[in-house]
């Protein structure tokens, strides 16, 4: 079979796919035994004529869909005590699908509930400000990603990242992720994914547990044995033995990272970012980005980097039709995350306008000095919005001159629980004050109203990355404790969904490559 590939191919604004199939047709002189699109891109260059851009590849011939075959561990090879897979995000749940594959059948235990339950308990501290230690935008079944935008670009170029695609579609993620420049899934859609990953693992044999919590590890002889695991609904304490422990506990996991320390797991410092929220109505930055075109095409997205005198600041996690999420996950601080539906319908857009922090700005040495840090700030917001959760805000004209706000202009905050106005400066300290004002003038140059005097500061974003990397080895096994393999986000190895989870796949082949050569 002779596939034949055509990139750079353009259709003008409204113009059907099927113009796509009619080009490969005559390209190949004949009918397409076999079409599909393999790229979709908007060029938005030139605001008079965007266009969107094609890869598409077909053949006079059916495609043959090729076996995937995969090793799987021998019976004899099988471990006497389970694997055990600490959390349920992106990295947990791959690294779980791929141990069933390989033949092994794990535990996964999660801290946070379910994730029709844990909607409830993020309903419940929205509304009422009760707050779930537990289970929250930070915990819970699919982790910090399932209230995000479910964004699925990566600037890693890992040979994973497609299978990691090709799975999200599998259970239930439209299949235009496989061939989007900037795929995202959405929030909504997230949760039937994760729900659907869930029911296969039991259906295969494994095992998932929630409201349970990884409280201790028993290491022996340099190697882990055995996890203490506390149910937390029933207060029920449980030593499982363990013949390896996937650590994929997400980067706000601060208490397991305070226990794995106390149990001389080597781990360290990592340079992160912080910042705040900005939101600006949807259509101005449709408008920006495209024109008058903007009102025919999917929400209009950014991504700006500013490189200050002394350290750079960039946009994160870009939600177009989003709201910004209260996401706290310990008492008495502050967190904000962005989220964002499939269809991307809100009147705002939401970015994290962040700065780069490093060692220098820490407390001390510690390895969890990064962690103390991100505290310190989100104590500092919860004590600026009035220590009720509420988060605090300055519109964008007023913070750059140094001045408490005193009413919203265009743009009405998304935060639902609550805002208070305040002086950011009481939140952040002066040197990412400092570089955010320089990013956020730099950032107007080419992004026309970004830094709209009526565009809403929320902060504090903290939840960018990990602190901490609890370091491996090329066996991606801890460097001091065997059968510990730190996995994902929370560990230091990954940033965001696509990343998380092909780290999960590299850490599943790590676990059973150590079994088949025991």
């Amino acid at each position: 079979m002779s596939i034949k590939v055509l990139s750079d191919v353009k259709l003008a604004l409204g113009e059907s796919e099927s113009r796509l199939v009619a080009i490969a047709e005559k390209a190949l002189k004949r009918k397409a035994a076999y079409f599909a699109i393999k790229k979709k891109a908007l060029d938005a260059r030139d605001k008079n004529n965007i266009r969107y851009v094609y890869t598409i590849e077909f053949s006079a011939q059916p495609k043959v869909k090729k076996e995937e075959n995969i090793e799987t561990l021998p019976k004899e090879k099988f471990p006497h005590s389970p694997v055990l897979v600490v959390g349920s995000g992106p990295a947990g749940l791959f690294c779980a699908l791929r141990l069933l594959a390989r033949g092994i059948r794990p535990i996964v235990i999660e801290r946070g509930e379910r994730v029709e339950e844990r909607e409830k308990s993020i309903r419940i501290f929205t509304d009422e400000r009760r707050l779930n230690t537990d289970s929250n935008v930070q915990f819970g079944e699919g982790g910090a990603g399932t209230f995000s935008d479910g964004k699925l670009n990566t600037q890693t170029h890992s040979p994973l990242n497609l299978e990691v695609l090709k799975t999200f579609v599998k259970f239930g993620a439209p299949e235009e992720i496989l061939w989007l420049s900037k795929p995202h899934v959405g929030s909504d859609k997230l949760k039937t994914v994760v729900k659907n990953m869930r029911e296969y693992i039991f259906r295969e044999g494994g095992e998932v547990r929630f409201s349970t919590k990884l409280t201790d590890l028993v290491v022996k002889d340099g190697a882990v044995t055995a996890a203490v695991i506390t149910d937390l609904k029933t207060g029920e304490e449980q030593t499982l033995p363990v013949s390896a422990l996937v650590l994929a506990v997400g980067h706000s996991a601060r208490d397991t990272f305070q226990t794995l320390l106390s149990r001389g797991v080597s781990m360290r410092q990592k340079d992160f970012a912080v910042g705040v929220r900005i939101e600006h109505l949807q259509s101005k930055i449709g408008l920006s980005q495209y024109g008058e075109a903007y009102k025919k095409l999917p929400a209009a997205e950014y991504k700006l980097v500013s490189r200050g005198e002394e350290r750079a600041s960039f946009t994160f996690c870009m939600c177009p039709g989003g709201y910004v999420m209260p996401a706290a996950s310990e008492e008495s601080g502050v967190v904000t995350n962005g989220m964002s539906n499939y269809a991307r319908d809100g009147m705002n857009a939401n970015s994290a306008l962040i700065t780069q922090v490093t060692r220098a700005d820490f407390l001390d040495d510690s390895p969890l000095a990064g962690m103390r840090f991100q505290q310190k700030l989100e104590r500092a917001a919860y004590l600026a919005g009035g220590a009720s959760y509420a988060a605090p805000v300055q519109l964008v004209g007023d913070f750059l001159r140094d001045r408490e706000s005193s009413c919203f202009g265009e743009v009405t905050p998304t935060y639902a629980a609550g805002t208070s106005f305040a002086d950011l400066r009481s939140v952040l300290p002066p040197p990412i004050v400092t570089a955010l004002k320089s990013a956020l003038t730099d950032m107007d140059r080419r992004l026309k109203g970004f830094a709209n005097p009526e565009a809403v500061l929320t902060a504090v974003e903290t939840r960018t990355s990990s602190p901490v990397r609890i370091e491996r080895g090329e066996d991606m096994q801890s460097v001091n404790v065997k059968g510990l393999y730190p996995c994902g986000e929370g560990a230091g190895y990954a940033g965001g969904i696509t990343s998380s989870a092909a780290d999960g796949l590299r850490v599943a082949d790590g676990v059973f490559l150590a079994f088949l050569n025991a």
